[in-house]
C-alpha cells in the first residue's frame, strides 16, 4: 500500500475523532511505518492518538514521538494524590497497587492475578491532568500449567471471528507467551494479543507475528 495513502488516512482519521486535537501533531509514513510528531495537551489524547493511527489499513508500526505540554503545571505530590484516590475508588483494581510519580510520569507497581487488572489501573491513571507518561510496572502471579494456558489461548482465538487461528502458532513458557505466524492486519494482531493476555497466569507476550 501506498505510503503517502496510508499518511493521508491517518491524517483524516486524527482530524475526524473528537477525543484527538491534530492541530499540532504531525505524520510521517515511511514503508507503513507512521512517525507521529509534535505535542498533544494530555497523555490521554497522546494514547488516543497512537491508537487511531494503529487502526489504519496499512500500518504496520508506529514510531511515537509524541510530546505532553503541560500548560498547567500539576506537582507530583497532586497527581500521586489524585491516582491514589481515583485507584481506589475503582472496584477493578486490587488495593495492593503503588504509585510513584516523578516529573510527571507515573510509575505502577504490584503483583495482580489478571491482566485487566493491570490494564484497569493503567487506564484510570492515564486521564488525570498533569500524567506526561504511564510506567505500569505491575506484575501477575503464575496461577495455570503453560498446556492449560495454551488450550486457553486456543480456544480464545477461535472465538474470534476476525481471525484465522489456524495461522497463529502458541508458545508457553513460565508464564510468558509468543505468538508467532502471520495475520492479515493490525487489528488481527491486537485480537491476537488480546486472547494472550485473556488467560490466567499470563505474564508476558511476546508478539512475533507479521502482517501480511
Amino acid at each position: 500500500m501506498d505510503d503517502k495513502f496510508i499518511r493521508q488516512s491517518v491524517v483524516e482519521a486524527l482530524d475526524w475523532d473528537p477525543a484527538v486535537d491534530a492541530a499540532n501533531i504531525g505524520v510521517a509514513v515511511e514503508n507503513g511505518v507512521a512517525v507521529m510528531s509534535g505535542h498533544v495537551a494530555t497523555y490521554a489524547e497522546k494514547v488516543a492518538a497512537v491508537a487511531i493511527a494503529r487502526r489504519i489499513m496499512g500500518v504496520t508500526a508506529i514510531a511515537d514521538e509524541l510530546e505532553v505540554y503541560r500548560s498547567k503545571p500539576h506537582s507530583d505530590a497532586e497527581i500521586a494524590a489524585r491516582a491514589v484516590r481515583i485507584l481506589d475508588w475503582d472496584v477493578a483494581v486490587p488495593p495492593d497497587v503503588s504509585v510513584h510519580v516523578s516529573k510527571g510520569w507515573v510509575t505502577l507497581s504490584g503483583e495482580f492475578e489478571w491482566d485487566y487488572q493491570r490494564r484497569a489501573a493503567e487506564a484510570d491513571v492515564r486521564k488525570l491532568g498533569g500524567v506526561v507518561g504511564v510506567i505500569n510496572a505491575i506484575t501477575l502471579k503464575p496461577r495455570v500449567s503453560p498446556v492449560d494456558v495454551a488450550r486457553r489461548i486456543e480456544r480464545a482465538l477461535q472465538r474470534d471471528a476476525s481471525l484465522e487461528a489456524s495461522r497463529v502458532q502458541i508458545d508457553v513458557e513460565d508464564g510468558k507467551v509468543t505468538l508467532k505466524g502471520g495475520v492479515r492486519s493490525w487489528r488481527e494482531r491486537q485480537a491476537a494479543e488480546r486472547a494472550a493476555w485473556s488467560a490466567p497466569g499470563v505474564t508476558k507476550v511476546e508478539d512475533r507475528l507479521f502482517i501480511g
